[in-house]
């Protein structure tokens, strides 16, 4: 069988899973009460999403994992058998995303539970992300992952042993800027959709047709939750299924030993992750005057009189541009395509 039609198996079975998980698992969340509580100091007419159930990040996860892993295991059966460290460095990768994704149904379980927009504290959320980070690479090494990364226009760049401190603070910093571009209807799966997109071209580009597969049905699972996630929302993904987000969209890159890729795909993750910091240290510089009228910077076009809709419309399109940009930066940068074994 062609290798292409397992990616979009893998996209239209992740799709058709997560759409279809949604008739089941909001009535499910309403009925326990997981509702979402709102920020006080957000903006005020997100009062009316209170209540609305949290936790959908269940669809695409479940969808991406399970449909993903069975489209894996048919590709490497009936299709091309890939290196055992390419292999180890996808499904490592998504138990990594797994992982992540637990740290925040914990959050979002104490939050339901104590109905207040509090979970783990700062401290606790970062000692867990940086275990799975950690696990993650240090398995990766096991296999005999090497400390090499791609520099666009240079090649494959040996880091050494500044490798791995270097690669858990990406991974850490990257998990949470997905968590931030998470505040409005439908913004986190439609930017993460499109970087899905553009890592599954990628991955086809070098050959690396498992990574492929596995962007793909990360894909199908966020376009599935967007049937139910787009404005108006009648769930919201939860930090269950922002850092799983990010922690999916790491593995891709990591699994092509792209890592520095993420900083272009993911640029809005980026932005939103320093328009917080930015907002903060001027805040605090200025004695209490504010850089932005709201941050993450969704909210300050939101507060600019920009519909959620049209945010989500522009950032998406930003989202495009940027993984354009990404995909010509690997097609003329020297990166080395491996062989396959089998």
């Amino acid at each position: 069988m062609n290798t292409g039609i397992w990616t979009v198996i893998a996209a239209a079975g992740s799709f058709g899973a997560a759409a279809l998980l949604g008739i089941w698992l909001i009535p499910f969340l309403k009925k326990i009460h997981f509702g979402q509580t709102i920020r006080d100091e957000g903006p005020k007419w997100h009062d009316s999403k209170k209540g609305t159930p949290i936790m959908g990040g269940f669809m695409f996860i479940i969808s991406s994992i399970v449909i993903g892993s069975l489209c894996l295991v048919l590709y490497h059966k009936f299709g091309v058998e890939e290196t055992r460290l390419l292999t180890a460095k996808i499904f490592s990768g998504m138990f990594m995303a797994f992982a992540f994704g637990m740290i925040g149904f914990i959050d979002d379980y104490i939050k339901a539970v104590k109905k207040r927009n509090l979970g783990l504290t700062v401290i606790q959320k970062l000692i867990l992300q940086f275990v799975a980070a950690i696990a993650y690479l240090v398995t990766v090494a096991l296999f005999g992952g090497k400390t090499e990364t791609f520099i666009p226009f240079y090649g494959m760049f040996d880091l050494g042993v500044l490798y791995y401190p270097i690669s858990a603070i990406l991974i850490v910093g990257i998990v949470n800027a997905a968590n931030l571009t998470d505040g409005i209807d439908g913004l986190d799966g439609s930017v993460t959709f499109f970087m899905s997109i553009f890592f599954m071209l990628i991955a086809s580009f070098v050959s690396k047709m498992g990574v492929s597969i596995m962007a793909a049905a990360l894909a199908g699972g966020c376009l599935g939750f967007l049937v139910w996630n787009f404005h108006p929302a009648k769930v919201f993904m939860g930090d269950t299924g922002s850092l799983y987000l990010g922690g999916y969209v790491c593995a891709l890159a990591f699994a092509m030993d792209m890592p520095i890729i993420l900083l272009v795909v993911g640029l809005i993750y980026i932005v939103e992750m320093f328009s917080v910091i930015l907002q903060v240290l001027y805040f605090k510089a200025t004695k209490g005057k504010r850089l932005f009228k709201m941050s993450p910077i969704h909210h300050h076009f939101e507060m600019s009189g920009w519909s959620e809709v049209k945010i989500v419309v522009m950032f998406s399109v930003f989202t495009i541009i940027c993984g354009s940009l990404a995909f010509i930066l690997v097609v003329n940068g020297n990166y080395r395509i491996p062989a396959f074994v089998g």
